[in-house]
C-alpha cells in the first residue's frame, strides 16, 4: 500500500489481514485529517491535533502489518517490484533505497500541488496540502505582522506587508481566506493596533463564481459575505506570475493586466500528478493522461494487480452506449429481436449496477419504476421497442457520467470499498455478487464502485458555514457551523484526535488563537 492519506488508511482500517501479508509505504508516518488543514494555518486547531501516527492506527489490527518510513521511487509492473528511497535523517549509517515485492499493489499517495506552469509559483508561493505546509503559512502570517509594526516603515510597506493573497475560490481557498479573515480580525488586530487599518486579503479565481462546485445558492452568498467582511472577490482573473513581492493577473473580462503587491500568496488551486505516477503512467500507456485510470473495480486499467484511489486516480467509467447491443441480446429471451418491458425488467438491474449513469439518469428524470425508460420512446404504444429504440430509451444515460471529485469522501469510500473486495475475494470466486458480464457471460466477481455523495460544508468565518447535502437541501448560517463542528469530530480517525480536536475549539472560544512563532 503507497501512501497514509484518507484511501490508504480507510482501506487499511476495513481490511482483514488474516489473509493478507500487508506492507505499507509512505513518506509521512502518520494520518493526516486533511479539511482542518485550514484550521491549522490560523492556530484555531494545533498540528498535532489532526494527525495520528500511522503505527497507531496499524496496531490496533489483529495481525502484523509493516511499515516503512520512505517514498517509492518507481513501480516496475513486469517484476511486480517498487523501489523505495527512505525519508529518514541521511546522515544515519545503513543503505537508504530498497526494493519491496507485491503480489498487489494499492497506489494511494495522493497528489501534489499544480502549478500549471506559472512562473514564479514554486518559488514565491505558499500551498496547503500538508501539514507542514499549514506551518509554514502560520508562521508566514505572524512574520508578515511583525516586519509592519517596525518602526521607520513606510505605510505602502506596511500595506503591502499585509496584503494577504489566495489563489483559488474552491473550498479550500475559501475556507482558508475565512479563517484568515477571522484570525486577523479576532486575534491578531488586539495584539498589533497600530497596523489593524492596513490588513487587506484578496481572493482570486479564475471561474466566474467562487465555491462553483457547490449549489448557486451557496456561491452566492459566500460571495456576498466576503464582500461583507471586507475581503476582495477577484473572479475571472488568471495569474500570469508571482515575484516575491507582486502578483500578476489578468482579467479575462477586459484583457487587462493588473500587478498586485503582496505579503503573502498561497496557492489553492490544482492538483497534479507525483513523479513516480507520472513514470508508471509512461510504462502502461497512459502518459497523455493527468491522472492514472483504472476501471470501474478500482484495477489500473492495463495492469490487474494494481489498483489506484483518491486523488491519483480516475475511474474510466463504461459508457453504456457501448455494450448496447449484447445489453439487448442478453435481454431478448425469445430472440424475437424486440424487447417487451418484462424483459427490459429481467435485466434492468445488472444494467443499473454495472452503469451507474442509468440510476442518476433515474432520478433525474424522476422515473421512480426504471421500465418507464421505454415509455420514453415516442410511439411506444405497445410497451416494445427493437434495438434502434433501446439505444433511444438509454443513451442520454451516458450524459450523466462525470469524473469524481478529488476530496476526502470519495478518497475514503474507495479505500472502504476495496478492502470489501479483498476481504470477500475468496468467497466471491465461487458466488460472485457482481453483475452480470453482457458480452462474455457469467458474473462479475464484485459489484462496481459506487460513490454515495453525503454532502460537502464550506466554513465561511464569522462562526457561519454553508452545507449541501443530499436531496438538494442547502443550510447556511451559525446552526450549520455547529453542524459542522459536529460531523468534523465524529470523523475524526480515533478518539485521541477527537478530544484534541475539541479541545483545541474550546480553547480558542474560551482564549483566542495563539500567535506564537514556534
Amino acid at each position: 500500500v503507497l501512501g497514509t492519506g484518507w484511501a490508504a488508511v480507510s482501506f487499511l482500517k476495513d481490511l482483514d489481514i488474516s489473509s493478507y501479508d500487508v506492507q505499507v509505504v509512505s513518506p509521512r508516518n502518520y494520518f493526516a485529517f486533511t479539511p482542518l488543514l485550514p484550521s491549522v494555518t490560523c492556530g484555531t486547531v494545533e498540528a498535532r491535533s489532526i494527525v495520528e501516527p500511522i503505527r497507531n492506527i496499524i496496531k490496533k489490527k489483529k495481525g502484523e502489518i509493516q511499515f516503512w518510513e520512505a517514498e517509492c521511487l518507481a513501480i516496475d509492473p513486469v517484476d511486480k517490484r517498487i523501489l523505495c528511497r527512505s525519508t529518514v535523517d541521511e546522515n544515519l549509517p545503513g543503505n537508504d533505497e530498497f526494493s519491496l515485492w507485491y503480489d498487489y499493489l494499492v497506489v494511494a499517495a495522493g497528489a501534489q500541488v499544480n502549478t500549471f506552469d506559472t512562473p514564479g509559483v514554486l518559488d514565491h508561493c505558499h500551498f496547503l496540502k500538508e501539514v507542514e505546509d499549514a506551518q509554514r503559512i502560520r508562521r508566514t502570517v505572524i512574520d508578515c505582522f511583525e516586519k509592519a509594526v517596525l518602526p521607520d516603515l513606510s505605510d505602502e510597506e506596511r500595506r503591502t506587508n499585509l496584503h494577504f493573497v489566495v489563489v483559488g475560490g474552491g473550498p479550500t481557498g475559501v475556507e482558508f481566506a475565512a479563517e484568515l479573515h477571522d484570525f486577523v480580525h479576532e486575534d491578531l488586530v488586539k495584539l498589533y493596533p497600530s497596523v489593524k487599518d492596513f490588513v487587506s486579503i484578496s481572493l482570486v479565481h479564475s471561474g466566474d463564481h467562487i465555491l462553483n462546485s457547490f449549489d448557486e445558492r451557496i456561491s452566492s452568498f459566500a460571495e456576498n459575505k466576503f464582500q461583507r467582511d471586507g475581503i476582495r472577490v477577484l473572479t475571472g482573473n488568471r495569474v500570469l506570475s508571482v515575484t516575491d513581492r507582486i502578483i500578476n493577473v489578468n482579467t479575462k473580462s477586459t484583457g487587462e493586466n493588473a500587478s498586485i503587491p503582496h505579503g503573502m500568496v498561497v496557492w489553492s488551486t490544482g492538483i497534479g500528478t507525483r513523479p513516480f505516477v507520472k513514470d508508471f503512467m509512461q510504462q502502461i500507456d497512459q502518459g497523455n493522461r493527468r491522472v492514472l485510470a483504472t476501471d470501474e473495480w478500482l484495477r489500473v486499467k492495463g495492469c490487474d494487480d494494481v489498483y489506484a484511489l483518491g486523488d491519483c486516480a480516475t475511474i474510466n467509467q463504461k459508457k453504456i452506449i457501448e455494450d448496447i447491443s449484447a445489453i439487448f441480446k442478453a435481454a431478448d429471451a425469445d430472440n424475437s429481436g424486440t424487447l417487451t418491458v418484462e424483459e427490459f425488467k429481467d435485466v434492468i438491474e445488472d444494467i443499473i449496477l454495472r452503469y451507474p449513469q442509468v440510476e442518476l439518469y433515474l432520478k433525474n428524470k424522476h422515473l421512480f419504476d426504471p421500465a418507464d425508460l421505454l415509455k420514453e420512446v415516442e410511439g411506444n404504444d405497445k410497451q416494445e421497442v427493437d434495438i434502434e429504440g433501446f439505444k433511444t430509451a438509454l443513451c442520454n444515460a451516458d450524459s450523466q457520467m462525470k469524473s469524481l471529485p478529488a476530496t476526502a469522501q470519495v478518497a475514503a469510500q474507495q479505500g472502504a470499498y476495496l478492502a470489501h473486495c479483498f476481504n470477500v475475494w475468496e468467497k466471491c470466486k465461487s458466488e460472485p455478487e457482481g453483475p452480470r458480464k453482457f458480452r462474455s457471460g457469467g458474473r462479475h466477481e464484485f459489484r462496481p464502485f459506487r460513490y454515495r455523495h453525503l454532502g460537502q460544508f464550506a466554513p465561511l468565518g464569522g462562526e457561519q458555514a454553508a452545507a449541501e447535502l443530499p436531496g438538494d437541501w442547502v443550510s447556511i448560517g451559525r446552526s450549520t457551523q455547529w453542524l459542522w463542528y459536529s460531523i468534523y469530530a465524529s470523523k475524526q480517525v480515533s478518539w485521541r484526535t477527537r478530544f484534541l480536536v475539541v479541545g483545541d475549539w474550546t480553547r480558542r472560544f474560551i482564549f483566542g488563537r495563539d500567535s506564537s512563532r514556534i
